[in-house]
């Protein structure tokens, strides 16, 4: 597949405030790599960057300093080999299921029959094979992700960037769509950066964790857990899932070290 890594990425906004500009600090020398294969999930209190970092890496937002490699190879801008999930599945809603999934195999030039193939592999992927012709409106919460996660797999993305793309779900389905994508990860072999803001679902999902503070990488971890990892609910009951959050927990809990 392929690795990204963020190397030295800063990140300056500049906002008028009563009359005055005035420039925030959003990321500060923020370095990583989530390698090939590998999912690194991205978690922190609101408004430390997270985000931030995942529209760099996608190409979204451009950084102040610093670099966004993909294989080595330094990127600017969006492009195909990186596919983006967002928190709300942002499908256009004139489109069905199946044409939404089509619209970035389009911009990359796919025709034909390879189209249509590719649109229902990735539907059967996601467990949609029978609602591409649905429009996202007589589609649930759950499924409209689930499109959205076609969407950008479609493309074949070396890496794979979510962004909180369950927190706007309600707990069973949240729960539900995390297995579903260790599932896809299993499948696919797709390098991940996952974005979120709740401990359990880091833990669970990712091999290691980059916990961002105050726009700067606090800790990078290991998650002790073996793959496949099978039922996240018995999952959760393990001593290696409950040591592993705390671990989290202090993380971000700890005194800032910068």
């Amino acid at each position: 597949m392929g690795s990204v890594s963020l190397v030295d990425v800063s990140k300056r906004f500049a906002l008028r405030v009563d009359g005055e500009q005035q420039s925030v600090q959003a990321l500060a020398h923020v370095s990583f790599t989530v390698d090939d294969g590998e999912i690194v999930a991205l978690i922190g209190p609101s408004g430390c960057g997270k985000t931030t970092a995942l529209r760099i890496a996608m190409g979204l937002e451009s950084a102040s300093s610093g670099r966004v490699l993909v294989d080595g190879r330094e990127v600017k801008g969006c492009g195909h080999d990186r596919g983006m999930v967002f928190q709300h599945a942002a499908l256009l809603p004139w489109l069905t299921a199946a044409q939404n999934v089509m619209f970035g195999l389009e911009m990359k030039g796919v025709r034909g029959s390879e189209l249509q193939t590719t649109v229902q592999r990735y539907l059967n992927l996601v467990g949609l094979d029978g609602s591409g012709s649905r429009r996202p409106h007589q589609l649930s919460g759950g499924m409209q992700q689930r499109v959205g996660i076609a969407r950008a797999l479609a493309i074949d993305p070396k890496v794979l960037l979510m962004d909180e793309p369950f927190g706007a779900l309600d707990a069973q389905t949240r729960e539900a769509l995390q297995g579903e994508l260790l599932e896809i990860h299993t499948r696919t072999g797709k390098t991940i950066l996952f974005v979120t803001h709740d401990l359990d679902e880091a833990v669970l999902i990712a091999d290691r964790i980059v916990v961002l503070r105050d726009g700067a990488v606090q800790e990078i971890m290991d998650v002790p857990l073996p793959r496949p990892r099978g039922d996240l609910g018995s999952v959760r009951g393990t001593k290696a899932f409950a040591d592993a959050r705390y671990h989290v927990w202090q993380a971000l809990h700890a005194p800032t070290q910068h």
